[in-house]
């Protein structure tokens, strides 16, 4: 095997759990809000604040991405309503500060992909994603191997972002 064989490889042993896993039936968000605090830790859940949650993408974009999510199942944000417009969007804000107080970053992407035509992963559970940024955080990777490189576990970010939520005494 020469070495540019070798150079397409990455090691993440950890995907596996996520590859055998059976597919999950029905909507996960929906599973994640009727769940309660009880489960949040094991869920990835940061913080609830109302009719919202914030929690860490399983497959995330860069380390630290979070999606805010309203507990109801709506697929649109003209769906919302005010209340839950509020919550959602305040919980965007707080997982920016979370984010700011924890990992630092330079800048950040918020954005909604509402629809399958807009790249929505889950298209019926409208979510917003909350992706830290800094300079130089896209190198030859996914250039190159179409893959990203996540320098922190979910359970390990999870765990200092909600210390973060209850020092700021959210």
């Amino acid at each position: 095997m020469s070495h540019f064989e070798t150079a397409q490889r990455l090691w993440a042993p950890w995907r596996m759990e996520f590859i055998q896993a059976p597919k999950e039936p029905g909507c996960f968000l929906c599973r994640i809000a009727g769940g309660g605090p009880d489960q949040d830790a094991e869920n990835h859940v940061v913080g609830r604040r109302g009719t919202a949650l914030l929690l860490l993408n399983r497959y995330p974009y860069n380390g630290g991405h979070l999606m805010a999510a309203p507990l109801r199942h709506v697929a649109t944000l003209a769906e919302l309503a005010p209340e839950e417009m509020r919550d959602l969007m305040d919980l965007v804000c707080r997982g920016q500060r979370l984010l700011d107080g924890v990992m630092r970053p330079e800048g950040y992407n918020v954005g909604v992909n509402q629809g399958a035509a807009a790249g929505a992963g889950l298209k019926d559970h409208l979510h917003v994603h909350v992706v830290p940024r800094w300079e130089g955080d896209t190198n030859f990777m996914p250039v190159l191997g179409g893959a990203r490189v996540v320098p922190q576990a979910l359970a390990d970010a999870c765990a200092a972002l909600r210390a973060e939520w209850e020092r700021a005494g959210n």
